[in-house]
């Protein structure tokens, strides 16, 4: 049992550097270094954050019990794998690696060696998702919209890959069926992958399921709205709130002329602790190292959101339906 582990973060571009601040705030672990290829950032955010720069990976990954790998798609299977190797838990950004075979490896390996393999899916640790999957009964109907202005850093992959793999894993997490039958379209507007997307995701219980993102739109969105059997319950991710619609079928006689009204619906605001999701998904990391905890997700579910990302992204490249 270790007493506090010892973790270094890899990548310190726009996310990476979230993930340095934040480490930093952790009670059971203590930021030993970074590494970036380029160093002269890597020097930069060393030296903004208190911390130590290591000039080279292995260096870095010798010196720690736990990485955080946030670098671009591209890296995460080379570097997750090289450190899972050497006996080290990850915690990969999303998604978990460039295509599904790579995943399964790096899934396969962690299970091997008795290691923690965590996927960044931060929504997981949204204070409304934690309680979401306390009200849900039967999902019959889902709805997802995830809307954000073009952002230039994200070069590397898409709208799919980007942005609506979160809402791809909680929808999955919270339907828990087989997906039987699928359909999407996309289209490219100001980058050389798909901006927006459209998909239909049909399951084994019956539910169904509409999730819909963008990174060309003005405002930021980001809401999910279920039909459960006995409730219609609206989330939004970024005030992390959460309202139940019930039905009510009271009618009230208001005067003697016999004006009445009917309540059609109770609205009930739930309470939702609200703290920083990127930290508890540190936290979380952490207490599954010690021993505290078990994984929120097994690891092939991340295999099977992936999945389920390629087969959106296959439609929307050939146009070849998936049933």
């Amino acid at each position: 049992m270790m007493n506090r582990i010892k973790l270094g973060i890899i990548g310190t571009g726009h996310m990476g550097q979230y993930h340095v601040n934040v480490s930093r705030q952790l009670t059971d672990a203590s930021l030993i270094g970074i590494y970036d290829v380029d160093s002269s950032r890597a020097r930069f955010i060393a030296e903004k954050y208190s911390t130590q720069s290591f000039t080279n990976l292995e260096e870095l990954i010798e010196s720690v019990n736990a990485v955080i790998v946030a670098t671009p798609t591209f890296l995460h299977y080379e570097i997750s794998k090289l450190a899972l190797e050497k006996g080290i838990h990850v915690l990969v950004e999303k998604p978990i690696a460039e295509n599904v075979d790579q995943a399964k490896e790096l899934v396969e390996l962690a299970k091997s060696k008795e290691l923690i393999l965590q996927v960044g899916h931060v929504e997981r640790f949204n204070g409304a998702v934690l309680e979401l999957g306390k009200i849900i009964e039967k999902p019959l109907f889902v709805e997802s919209r995830r809307f954000s202005p073009y952002n230039a850093r994200i070069k590397d992959v898409g709208v799919v890959l980007d942005m609506m793999i979160h809402d791809i894993d909680i929808v999955l997490n919270l339907v828990k069926s087989p997906v039987k039958d699928l359909h999407a379209v996309g289209q490219r507007i100001v980058s050389n992958h798909e901006d927006v997307a459209s998909v239909i995701l049909q399951f084994e219980n019956g539910c169904i399921a509409s999730i819909n993102a963008s990174r060309n739109t003005q405002a930021k969105i980001r809401t999910l709205n279920i039909t459960d059997q006995n409730a219609y319950i609206t989330l939004d991710f970024t005030d992390q709130e959460i309202e139940l619609h019930r039905q009510a079928s009271s009618v009230i006689n208001l005067t003697n002329e016999q004006i009445r009204y009917k309540q059609e619906s109770i609205v009930e605001k739930i309470f939702v602790h609200k703290d920083n999701p990127l930290k508890q998904e540190h936290e979380h990391f952490i207490n599954c190292i010690l021993g505290n905890t078990k994984p929120q997700v097994e690891n092939e579910k991340d295999v099977e959101t992936l999945e389920i990302a390629h087969k959106i992204l296959e439609e929307i490249h050939t146009g070849i339906p998936h049933e």
